[in-house]
């Protein structure tokens, strides 16, 4: 036995030797691609679904979702790529659409372009555009803020009107409606939040037009479709059918108990009016009406985010195939995002799936999720700029006079100089 073990000692210790080699490569090839995103009930949650499937084709593959506060996965982001290193920083990282030119123009070569591994002819234009610098496309489009007229049909109806009746009108014809409505039920048309811009922004790019001109400038005084904007805001408030109200929760408020027959938004709120479950059947949804300005359209935007990869991950290859197949080619992904999560994608391929087509009971049977997938396809492409939120700041600071029906050209006399102290 002494003999057998030791003839055999030499070819024992070689096994085991390649049995450690092979264990060791086993560890190298394995590869944890790490995330940071906030909101985890949404983009949280999605990440991690995208990463199950992902890791089931590529078990060796991990990926860790941290969940940080918006504003602190900015700072952490500026902090990072301030100080020169990739080191603290993630492999992906989520932002926000209205902020990724300042990123990518205030950081070159921070991100990874995938222009060369990603089919972006699949997505909407217009997410397409906002992640491209130079010819190069960086990013991974995300969840859609397309957007929708959400109104009561009881309402409506109590008031003479029929759901047709909001389809592809003007804001001249809504606020008549809106007039009707309230002299009808005693409820105003819509909610509006005084300081806040939002509504402008959806008003402004449903126009084609937004604070910057095609080539990322600040344009401001000579913008019509900013101008027309305000002065819609203006009429929407000079004609009585609004409630204001300040703050968020106040604003969703108006429409969630009842006070007021409509709201425009993006249909991300989609899930924050069904929660109201005694309503069922009562809404319904439009497209947003249009401006009397050239190039109005009814389709718009507010919010929406995008994946970006950081250029200097040692996983890039890795991080980058993972969106790939899952955010550009898995449609079941996006069918299950938007059940679960109401998520409308910008990947056009999911408007064909079963859950965009399915008739909703609370919306009276109406195909809402196919509806706004035809709108995400036309929302007119803008250059969201390097300074939104800063614009948007000036611009908010002039909603509660432009509300008492001040002047539309003082107001925007007042923003372009506020914009040139602040950014030029």
């Amino acid at each position: 036995m002494d003999n057998f073990l030791r003839d055999r000692a030499p070819r024992i210790i070689a096994l085991a030797l390649a049995g450690v080699s092979l264990l060791a490569v086993a560890t190298a090839q394995a590869k944890e691609i790490t995330v940071w995103c906030w909101d985890p009930n949404f983009n949280v949650a999605i990440m991690k679904e995208a990463g199950d499937r992902y890791t089931k084709a590529h078990p060796d593959t991990t990926i860790k979702v941290v969940d940080f506060a918006k504003a602190d996965v900015e700072q952490k982001l500026q902090t990072g790529l301030s100080s020169g290193g990739a080191g603290g920083l993630p492999d992906i990282v989520l932002i926000e659409d209205y902020g990724a030119q300042k990123y990518l123009q205030s950081f070159p070569g921070a991100f990874a372009p995938m222009s060369d591994k990603v089919d972006y002819k699949g997505f909407a234009p217009y997410k397409v555009n906002l992640m491209t610098l130079n010819g190069k496309v960086y990013g991974m489009p995300f969840d859609s803020g397309v957007t929708g007229l959400f109104y009561r049909k009881d309402y409506l109806e109590a008031a003479g009107f029929k759901g047709e009746d909001l389809n592809n009108i003007t804001w001249d014809r809504f606020i008549e409606i809106g007039k009707q409505v309230e002299a009808k039920t005693g409820k105003k048309m819509i909610g509006t939040d005084p300081n806040d811009a939002g509504l402008v922004r959806i008003l402004m790019q449903s126009a084609g037009g937004w604070y910057f001109d095609k080539d990322g400038n600040p344009s401001i005084l000579d913008n019509a479709a900013l101008k027309a904007s305000l002065e819609t805001f203006g009429k929407i408030m000079a004609a009585g059918i609004a409630k204001q109200a300040v703050g968020w929760p106040n604003y969703v408020n108006t429409f969630t108990s009842g006070d007021v027959a409509s709201t425009v938004t993006g249909v991300w709120i989609t899930g924050t009016i069904k929660a109201q479950k005694d309503q069922s059947g009562k809404w319904g949804v439009a497209p947003i009406p249009a401006m009397n300005v050239a190039g109005a359209t009814h389709a718009s935007n507010l919010g929406g985010s995008s994946w970006y990869v950081l250029a200097g991950s040692k996983q890039k290859d890795e991080a980058i195939d993972f969106l790939n197949a899952e955010y550009a080619k898995d449609v079941d992904f996006y069918q299950k995002i938007l059940t679960d999560r109401g998520a409308v994608g910008s990947l056009t391929a999911a408007r064909t799936g079963a859950a965009y087509e399915q008739a909703d009971a609370f919306f009276g049977g109406q195909k809402v999720w196919q509806s706004f997938a035809d709108w995400l396809a036309k929302v007119p492409s803008v250059n969201y700029g390097v300074y939104t939120n800063e614009v948007d700041s000036a611009v908010t600071a002039q909603i509660p006079a432009i509300a008492k029906g001040g002047s539309v050209d003082d107001a925007l006399k007042a923003i372009d100089a506020q914009v040139k102290t602040q950014i030029q």
